[in-house]
Parts: C-alpha cells; sequence; structure tokens
C-alpha cells in the first residue's frame, strides 16, 4: 500500500479528494488530512508518507514551502491547484504531477499510476526540488514591467497586459480595463524581457499573454480570441508550440 497524506486549507477539497482516493486508488492508504499548513512539517515526518497532496496556495505556508521544509523526507509529491498560472509550468519542467481543482477522476488515477511505475523506494529527488523552487523564483521575480515614457517611467503590473503589438520601432501595449500604451520598445525585447512569463510571440506583430486567450478557432495558423474581445492571428510555423502551451 502508498501511505498518502492530503494537506489543503479547503476542508471540502481534501474530503472530496479522500473520498476519490479511496473509491478508485485503492494501493492509497490516506493516513492524514490536514488543513492547516503549518502542521504539515510535523505531520510529514510523524508518518514519513508515500505521496503527499501539496494545495498550493493555503494560508502560512504554500505547498512549496512544504516541499523545501521536507525535502529529505523520502516522497512523491502532488500539487493540487484550482489556479491554472505560471506555477505549473514550472512543475511540468521538472517532472513533479499536479491536478487542477475540482479533481479529475481519471487524472488522479494517473498520477497514482505514475508514482507505481516510477517509485524509487521512497527518495525524494533533492535535485527536482531544487530546480523547481529555482524556476519558481525566476518566474516570480519579475512582477512589474517599466516601459519609457516622455516624462518618465511608466510601471506596469505583468500580469495585467493581456498583449503587446508592433508598429514600426515602436510597440502598443494593451492592458486588462482597456488602456493602451506606446512604448518606444521593439516587440522583439520585449519578447525578450518576458520570455519568463507567461508570454508567448504568436506572430510577428503580436505577443500574447496566454492567460488572457479566452479561445482558439483552428484554421492554417488559427486564430486566438482574447479577453479584449480581439481577435489575433498566429502564424503556422508558431501553431505547434502554442497549442503545447495552451494544452
Amino acid at each position: 500500500m502508498l501511505r498518502a497524506i492530503i494537506i489543503d486549507d479547503e476542508a471540502n477539497c481534501a474530503e472530496t479528494l479522500q473520498l476519490l482516493l479511496n473509491k478508485y486508488c485503492k494501493s492509497v492508504e490516506v493516513v492524514a488530512v490536514l488543513n492547516d499548513s503549518l502542521k504539515a512539517e510535523e505531520s510529514i515526518r510523524r508518518f514519513v508518507p508515500d505521496i503527499v497532496f501539496l494545495d498550493i496556495e493555503m494560508p502560512h505556508l504554500t505547498g512549496f514551502d512544504v516541499l523545501q521544509a521536507t525535502k529529505n523526507v523520502g516522497y512523491e509529491a502532488i500539487f493540487t491547484t484550482a489556479y491554472d498560472h505560471y506555477a505549473l509550468r514550472a512543475i511540468k519542467q521538472n517532472a513533479f504531477d499536479y491536478l487542477l481543482k475540482p479533481v479529475d477522476t481519471d487524472e488522479l488515477v494517473q498520477a497514482i499510476t505514475k508514482i507505481e511505475e516510477k517509485r524509487k523506494e521512497g527518495k525524494l529527488d533533492i535535485e527536482k526540488v531544487t530546480s523547481l523552487l529555482a524556476e519558481l523564483g525566476r518566474e516570480k521575480k519579475m512582477q512589474k514591467l517599466a516601459v519609457p515614457a516622455l516624462d518618465g517611467i511608466i510601471y506596469l503590473d505583468i500580469d495585467r497586459i493581456i498583449r503587446i503589438s508592433a508598429d514600426s520601432n515602436y510597440s502598443n501595449i494593451f492592458m486588462d480595463g482597456g488602456k493602451k500604451i506606446t512604448s518606444s520598445k521593439t516587440l522583439k525585447e520585449y519578447e525578450q524581457l518576458l520570455s519568463e512569463q507567461r508570454f508567448f510571440r504568436v506572430h510577428n506583430a503580436h505577443l500574447v499573454n496566454l492567460d488572457f486567450v479566452e479561445k482558439y478557432i483552428r484554421g492554417e495558423g488559427g486564430v486566438l480570441v482574447m479577453r479584449d474581445g480581439v481577435n489575433i492571428d498566429v502564424s503556422r510555423q508558431k501553431k505547434k508550440a502554442l497549442l503545447d502551451l495552451l494544452s
């Protein structure tokens, strides 16, 4: 049997996950369910589980904080979250598993099956933990974008930028809320600045924030419908890479 701990500040989510495990994953025994992240380290060291389900965003300590504090304990970490944002890319890149809430039964069974297949006698890969935390640190590092203006510098919240479009040697930055800022920097410069963020250049003239994509319309390259209602053409060469990121 695989011993598991569930750590989630939302009691209903933790209870639902436990019910799914009991019903569909007979090889897993839930030995503890915690709604307080401050008790996580003590519980993990006490029970020495094979699997820990870690909610990402919790009061006091995040799932990443718990992982870092217990990285010398042998277990497989599966992150759970209701938010499909930058953190999931870092998790996936470093070969950890995650489940989006509400948890899908098939995805849960697949995650347990993968652990059963790759399990290394309870040894958590410390290099993976270090790499994951470093990747998260890089992605979190830049939260503001400095844009030169005639009378100084404008600081924009990166997570509120919907898209950036080329305008000759200038760029137009479109913000959530309808504001438009013209910058003397080129689109290529912004592509480089935002390379570690959730931005992707779908066309020579368009850099988009993937978190603001509402719909993809199939076509030779396809078309993105952005949250501000604007349609953005996708170049044929960028189609596959874009769909990989969106999936």
